[in-house]
């Protein structure tokens, strides 16, 4: 069955739609969340006339929302078989229907039937959160524990609020109406003292804001400010505010301890929900659905001066944002915690942790696990440091063995919530030029060489790559026409290696080669052997030394070692000292690394091919004779390259 925080948050998007049809019976039932009479109606009406596919679609929320995943996969996939449109929303809903009931190989082919209707983001994040959740990680020093605080009734959205602990609760006061889509009262916010163990205790109503009859909810404290803002029902001198079509929505307002409030986002057809205000950035976030919505609910951020508005709303994304719902954003330790109910999940809302980058935007949404999530609903995460014994943390989960439909759960971990996971940034460049090499392709491979991630750089060379831990990974970057650069780390430099931005430094094959004598060559200094001698003096070395060096770069050089004399001396000698010179060269290549596979040939031309006129019998300075004593590492394959 749906949460108390789930059916809140769809009380904007259903209301939107029923004002749009004609109501049945059915359809009154469905509107109102009373889910099991709308199932026996629409099943009623069948027997008469056939549904429409949106009713059709509300039987299969339906059975969604009362849990009866099986039912509810045969309607939808009814509907999906019809070629009629299905929002992206319910799209999710099915999936993951299927995905309690099917393979997820079932999921999967679903999933490829509309590939190009959903963006690259969510198929990735699915692909990578799948192939998380089927390792066997666990966080074996987490404790979680059902706080002494919880009533029969809803509770949930907890906020920390200096030594307490405030939360959501939809347990009866004598001021509160029932509100009938819960059949508990409306929504008020309490607190309760934080004990040294962690738990919650000596519950109350929170008084320190402005009374009201309807909903007060999922409070959020900023210590920064001194004020605390909440979600509450529209109102008008003291009674519900609706709009045109009949609806109240949820406004947020920022009260501080005396009871001042003042509304911040307030539309009488628009509900927000789960504010979030982050100090650092002066960013509120919170959940709506906007036009701009890529399902349900999503997430979103407006810019304040000391809490009040002073921009548009923003969403999030598409790494965030899904065809689910999302709500309740809490930021730590520059990451952003949330709640989804994407189809790739394990239950109907999971916590996720995204990692929040320099330029403002998001890694891919982690789920935190089988060691926190369930598969019930799990959300609204809020996370603190606990001294010596790691962080403390309070959620909300409607997972079996509680006290009432939604409770409030304790969390204490040493090293931090969610999967292991492994990322890794930086910047691909020109070793010659240091320039950013766009479109650079980036690979992690494991250690049996298999290519764990691929991804290609943006247009300054940058990168930024994350894939469920690994023990050992090697880095990989190329180009056409570029060298590879490789780099093998450990478990415990991955470590550190994570925290900073790798530079990744790529030759390009044209700033290594020149045109000699009309042949693609190794640019080099010019070097001269002593007269008389082939042996490799240190000036020569260093030369050879780039040789080695490119090789090592471009593996697949295939090299031909040309040298040649000037005409002093007889053919004869001049011919086997240019033979001996470039066997001592490739003989030095081979030493320092170079492989006998990457060397064609050595050949020594003597005085063959002169590139003056200073044959026998001609005279010529010193210079000129100087200009025919070369050499040349001509690359056999460079249009291959």
């Amino acid at each position: 069955m749906k949460t108390k925080a789930l059916l809140v948050c769809c009380f904007m998007i259903l209301a939107t739609t029923f004002a749009q049809e004609k109501k049945s019976k059915a359809d009154i039932f469905f509107y109102g969340y009373d889910y099991k009479n709308a199932i026996v109606e629409y099943q009623r009406e069948m027997t008469k006339a056939p549904l429409k596919n949106s009713q059709l679609l509300n039987l299969a929320d339906s059975y969604y929302n009362i849990g009866d995943y099986k039912k509810a996969s045969e309607v939808y996939l009814d509907v999906h078989k019809k070629d009629t449109v299905m929002s992206s929303n319910r799209f999710n809903k099915m999936l993951q229907s299927l995905s309690k009931t099917a393979s997820n190989e079932r999921v999967k082919a679903f999933l490829n039937s509309k590939r190009g209707s959903f963006s690259n983001e969510l198929l990735e994040n699915a692909e990578f959160n799948e192939e998380l959740l089927s390792g066997d990680q666990d966080n074996s020093e987490m404790e979680i524990f059902n706080l002494n605080g919880n009533s029969p009734q809803a509770d949930f959205a907890p906020g920390f609020y200096n030594d307490k602990l405030l939360f959501s609760s939809g347990r009866a006061k004598s001021n509160k109406k029932t509100y009938e889509p819960s059949g508990e009262s409306y929504l008020d916010i309490y607190e309760g003292r934080i004990s040294e163990d962690g738990n919650v205790r000596s519950v109350n109503p929170f008084t320190a804001i402005a009374e009201s009859k309807f909903h007060k909810a999922t409070p959020f404290f900023s210590k920064e400010l001194g004020k605390l803002f909440y979600v509450l029902s529209n109102t008008w001198e003291g009674e519900l505010l609706f709009d045109d079509k009949g609806k109240n929505a949820l406004a947020i307002a920022m009260s501080d301890m005396k009871g001042n409030l003042t509304f911040l986002l307030k539309d009488l057809s628009t509900s927000f929900y789960y504010p979030f205000y982050d100090a650092a950035s002066s960013k509120l976030y919170f959940a709506a659905s906007f036009e701009d919505s890529y399902g349900g609910t999503d997430l979103y951020y407006v810019y304040t001066n000391n809490g009040q508005i002073m921009s548009e709303p923003t969403n999030l994304g598409p790494r965030v944002n899904s065809p689910g719902n999302e709500i309740a954003p809490f930021i730590f330790d520059n990451s952003l915690y949330f709640s989804s109910d994407i189809f790739y999940g394990l239950g109907g809302m999971d916590m996720y942790k995204a990692n929040m980058h320099t330029d403002g935007s998001f890694g891919i949404p982690i789920n935190l696990g089988k060691s926190i999530n369930s598969t019930s609903d799990d959300f609204s995460l809020v996370l603190r440091e606990n001294g010596s014994d790691g962080l403390l943390g309070y959620f909300s989960s409607n997972r079996g063995g509680g006290k009432g439909n939604d409770d409030i759960y304790g969390i204490k971990v040493k090293n931090g919530v969610g999967l292991k996971t492994l990322t890794m940034k930086g910047r691909v460049v020109n070793l010659n030029s240091n320039d950013g090499i766009a479109k650079s392709q980036v690979r992690l491979i494991d250690k049996e060489g298999n290519v764990l991630k691929e991804t290609y750089t943006d247009e300054n060379g940058n990168f930024r790559i994350e894939i469920p831990w690994q023990e050992e990974v090697t880095v990989q970057a190329t180009k056409e026409r570029h060298s590879v650069f490789t780099a093998s780390y450990t478990e415990k430099e991955l470590e550190n290696v994570q925290q900073s931005n790798l530079n990744l430094g790529l030759s390009f094959i044209d700033d290594l080669l020149t045109e000699k004598e009309g042949k693609p060559v190794i640019k080099l200094q010019n070097f001269y052997f002593d007269t008389g001698k082939d042996n490799i003096t240190p000036t020569i070395q260093t030369e050879l030394d780039k040789v080695v060096d490119a090789v090592q770069r471009f593996p697949q050089l295939k090299l031909i070692i040309e040298t040649h004399t000037n005409s002093k001396g007889s053919k004869a000698s001049n011919q086997k000292l240019s033979q001996n010179r470039s066997d001592a060269i490739k003989q030095y290549l081979l030493q320092n690394g170079v492989i006998s596979t990457n060397i064609v040939a050595s050949i020594g031309y003597g005085e063959e091919k002169l590139t003056n006129n200073c044959a026998d019998g001609v005279y010529c300075l010193d210079f000129l004779h100087r200009q025919n004593d070369r050499t040349l590492i001509v690359i056999a394959n460079s249009e291959e390259l």
